[in-house]
């Protein structure tokens, strides 16, 4: 019997991914049911929990892929860009088109499991500080390059930007309009920036 390839594997658990980020997207955790998830990613169920244990250690792995691309966002660009990138429809760094509303409902329903299933928030919790890890390195590069506020600590700037991301992706969710948050953003970056006195 032939042996698969890892590039074999690894396409395969894309796709298995991407079909899986729309279907709990449209539907929920509880509403993506296995026949859905086999809908959505064009594979059966055998081939689906091949890779993955369960729905939920899918619905995890799908959580964390989103965490490392918004990593990799933060640790080049910042968290702000992050936001910027949920209110775009425009091509991300790596050349993949960004699907906003379907990274919205699964941000929203990893909001939804942390406040009523413990289990989950404590799989949740080592994936998510990945996140803070990487604002938090941003900012005190930004910091020693000058370009940072310096009266205030970075633990305390980096709890800023992740609240000002949960009351984005909250209005978001709330389906009010988001044309005009290009200006809140640059108003976010802009307080978190050094301010030169002139002479």
């Amino acid at each position: 019997m032939p042996r698969v390839s890892q590039d074999h594997l690894d396409a395969r658990r894309r796709q298995i991914l991407d079909g899986a980020r729309s279907c709990f997207a449209r539907h929920g955790y509880e509403g993506a049911t296995v026949r859905r998830l086999e809908e959505a990613t064009g594979l059966s169920r055998g081939a689906i929990f091949h890779h993955f244990r369960d729905k939920e250690s899918l619905f995890l792995a799908l959580a964390e892929d989103d965490v490392l691309r918004m990593t990799e966002v933060v640790a080049q660009q910042g968290l702000v860009q992050v936001m910027r990138e949920l209110l775009s429809t425009r091509p991300a760094a790596d050349g993949e088109a960004l699907n906003p509303a379907d990274w919205l409902g699964t941000r929203l329903e990893v909001s939804r499991r942390l406040r009523t299933d413990p289990e989950f928030r404590a799989r949740w919790a080592e994936r998510s500080e990945q996140l803070t890890v990487a604002t938090r390195e941003r900012l005190t590069r930004q910091r020693e390059a000058g370009n940072l506020r310096d009266d205030v600590d970075v633990h305390v700037l980096t709890a800023f930007l992740e609240l000002v991301l949960e009351g984005l992706v909250s209005h978001l969710a709330m389906g009010l309009p988001a044309d005009d948050m290009d200006p809140v953003l640059d108003l976010v970056e802009e307080t978190v920036r050094r301010h030169r006195r002139s002479p």
